[in-house]
């Protein structure tokens, strides 16, 4: 008999989920992917993969909280395992402090510390906690195991880890920790099948999403990135702003009146993509417009992801090859374009004809700078890493 691995991802509204089949010796299969949406509204399970004789689902279901959300995705995934044995679920945790460098079995001491995380990210570590949580009520034999997307980066050296901040602070747990990690694995792993032999070499990845962030890498190991104490930090996103000037909440509370509610939304929601063209935080859409603001909004997310690859190759001690991926990374074309063009100077030559083409290799053969659109695949990453643990006891 097969074993299973089920992977969750819970948001605040929301939880994705995908069962994976493994078989001997360790490999992985996705058999399923969905979500169910809108929890503790008019909520939906929809599922966006099956093997090729089942049909895919969108239905209407009933799921108030995380805890029903779970135990609906149980009792439809009971006839769906086919005979397979489900060993372990695998979490999603977006933060995992100081403390965790690696996936760890979940018990009740292991929760109680990652709760303590949640004002560092209240956007993210209560809803995936949630999850966690209600599978543990529902199935509390079944092995549950944290995945953090902060653990790449604890290979991070001490003096990119620091602010300019008191010791004491740093002490305390201020410090920079980096996320998308997950995705970062991922992609380290599968560097060799791209770059060959420069793989162990000066890498920056640019994980480009609804959230984004780039990672510096030597020898496929973090040594800097963007993210830093929380998720907010780094690159515009999609509604996020990315690194401002630190007073710039500070003058809002005190002459423009605002809370710290009324901060926190504005750069969490309003901001990013969405706050530069007043429109949209889809690059899709925003590549799509003929209005000014779209365009100067791209145009500002290309020059500040340029310039922060400039400043990871200054960390790097030069730069050898360049890898986009995740949603922007992957499929927007003309983004790539626009960034590769303000790197001519480090000596990229991109190939306009394998940009367009998505890649893999988009560079011309005799860059010195090789550029690579690679896909990346946290849930593949989650699902070993639960596996791993599973195998351990």
């Amino acid at each position: 008999m097969d074993n299973a691995i089920l992977i969750l991802n819970a948001g605040s509204s929301s939880l994705k989920f995908a069962l994976y089949r493994v078989a001997a010796p360790a490999q992985f299969t996705p058999l399923y992917r969905g979500i169910i949406e809108e929890i503790g509204g008019p909520s939906r399970l929809r599922l966006l993969l099956t093997p090729p004789a089942e049909a895919r689902i969108d239905q209407a279901i009933v799921a108030a909280s995380h805890a029903a959300a779970i135990r609906v995705l149980l009792d439809w995934l009971a006839p769906h395992l086919d005979g397979l044995h489900l060993i372990a679920a695998g979490h999603r945790v977006v933060h995992g402090g100081i403390e965790h460098a690696a996936p760890v079995r979940v018990d009740a001491a292991v929760l109680a510390r990652l709760e303590r995380l949640i004002p560092i990210d209240p956007l993210h570590q209560p809803h995936n906690l949630a999850g966690i949580r209600a599978l543990m009520q529902a199935r509390p034999e079944l092995p549950q195991v944290a995945c953090f997307d902060t653990a790449f980066h604890r290979s991070l050296p001490e003096l990119a880890q620091r602010f300019a901040l008191p010791r004491e602070l740093f002490e305390a747990g201020v410090r920079r920790y980096g996320f998308h990690g997950l995705s970062y694995e991922y992609i380290a792993s599968v560097l060799p099948d791209y770059l060959g032999a420069q793989a162990e070499g000066r890498v920056v990845v640019a994980h480009l999403g609804n959230g984004a962030s780039l990672c510096a890498m030597q020898q496929r190991r973090s040594v800097e990135t963007t993210m830093s104490f929380t998720p907010l930090d780094g690159l515009p996103m999609g509604t996020r702003c990315g690194a401002i000037d630190p007073a710039i909440p500070l003058y809002l509370m005190r002459e423009r009146g605002m809370d710290l509610a009324a901060v926190s939304e504005l750069l969490h929601q309003r901001s990013g993509l969405l706050g530069l063209s007043g429109t949209s935080s889809d690059m899709r859409q925003l590549l799509a417009s003929e209005r000014p603001e779209a365009q100067a909004a791209v145009a500002h997310y290309a020059y500040q992801v340029a310039k922060t690859i400039g400043a990871l190759a200054v960390a790097l001690g030069g730069l050898d090859a360049l890898v986009f991926t995740a949603g922007i990374g992957e499929h927007a074309a003309p983004v790539r374009a626009a960034i590769c063009a303000r790197l001519g100077w480090l000596g990229l030559a991109l190939d306009p004809v394998a940009n367009a083409a998505q890649g893999p290799r988009i560079s011309q053969p005799d860059s010195p700078i090789s550029a690579w659109v690679i896909p990346t695949n946290e849930e593949l990453v989650i699902a070993r890493q639960a596996y791993a643990l599973a195998q351990t006891g």
